[in-house]
């Protein structure tokens, strides 16, 4: 069965990719809502790594199994069928359907949300008829795929994060962008062979900013070696063509670990980032970071550290996600062990039960 904490993601998350959730909700009174409690709505079997909504189309989303492939509903949840099987991998890490032609969705294989046991994939694949068939177009080696970005006017723009498959040094590890469908590819942002993306946020107001979460991690089954000097916050201001690490004005000054991004397009300014630190435990005799949550109120620029607590950013490695609802810059989801939820720009939260 798929853990609480998937669950809660599928439904929850979808509905933001979707940009369907506050839209359905405010047609509905607030006290017809009150009773309402999560479900499980699919798919059995296995891990939820990542989900895709159509915008427009509060019925139909994609979900991206760890390692059961990818499925597929047009009934909000009633069914699913499965639509990737005659492909040679079945770990999907990172799904995106664009907002301009909802007939091309996009699949990265490889789970980013990393464990001994997780299965890596064998680049990327893309369909332009809604997910009925699927072209592989290449990336073959980046291992494991964290995000993938659509430029919201133009399908053939498009963003790969990519973590590599994290057993050792790797050249594949970064952003890739292609600006022809994907028939070829740009190594735009690498940091070193031991350092890949987590996370990857184009802003919905200005397609030409891109955040990048960069990661150091090094994991095998006897441990995991997560944090350094290659890992950050990274922005380009030009669509990828460079990019700058951000650093001071508030954001850690010692080395962090895992980092994820996100936006609303409520107002664009307002940028957060859970970050992994060592919340002050030495690390290899060094000192650490303590905190969780970071937030931006002027595009990247100055940062304050908004929350301490693991609860949003907990079990970095296999957890450490959050999403903005795209009309609230200030109501942001959580995932670790459960599902977290936050009013007031990450200085306060309240958590739910699955």
């Amino acid at each position: 069965m798929i853990r609480p904490p998937r669950r809660l993601l599928a439904i929850v998350f979808a509905f933001l990719a979707s940009g369907s959730f506050s839209g359905l909700v405010s047609q509905v009174p607030a006290n017809q809502l009150a009773s309402l409690t999560y479900r499980h709505i699919g798919v059995v079997g296995n891990r939820i790594a990542s989900v895709a909504g159509v915008v427009g189309d509060p019925l139909t989303y994609y979900a991206g199994a760890a390692s059961g492939g990818l499925w597929k509903t047009e009934d909000a949840g009633i069914t699913w069928r499965p639509v990737f099987e005659d492909q040679d991998t079945h770990s999907i890490g990172a799904l995106a359907v664009s907002a301009s032609d909802p007939q091309t969705v996009w699949a990265g294989t490889g789970e980013p949300h990393i464990r001994s046991n997780v299965t890596i994939g064998d680049g990327v694949y893309k369909s332009t008829d809604s997910g009925e068939s699927w072209t592989h177009m290449g990336l073959d080696a980046i291992g494991r795929v964290s995000r993938v970005v659509i430029h919201p006017t133009n399908p053939d723009i498009v963003y790969i994060g990519a973590l590599g498959h994290a057993h050792g040094p790797q050249a594949e590890r970064g952003i890739y962008r292609t600006t022809d469908g994907g028939e070829t590819w740009e190594h735009v942002l690498f940091v070193d062979e031991d350092t890949g993306a987590s996370s990857v946020i184009m802003d919905p107001n200005n397609p030409r900013i891109l955040f990048a979460g960069m990661w150091t991690v090094v994991f095998n089954t006897w441990g995991r070696e997560s944090g350094g000097p290659g890992g950050g916050i990274f922005m380009s201001r030009d669509g990828g063509d460079s990019w700058t690490k951000l650093e001071g004005h508030g954001l850690p000054a010692l080395p962090v670990g895992k980092v994820d991004i996100c936006m609303s397009q409520a107002d664009s300014r307002r940028v957060y980032a859970l970050i992994e630190t060592g919340d002050g435990v030495p690390w290899h005799g060094e000192e650490t970071e303590s905190g969780e949550f970071w937030r931006s109120d002027n595009g990247g620029r100055d940062w304050q550290l908004a929350n301490y607590s693991r609860d949003l950013g907990g079990r970095t490695g296999y957890y450490n996600n959050c999403r903005v609802l795209p009309d609230d810059e200030n109501e942001i989801f959580f995932l670790t062990a459960g599902l977290s939820r936050s009013y007031d720009g990450g200085l306060t939260y309240v958590n739910h039960q699955g």
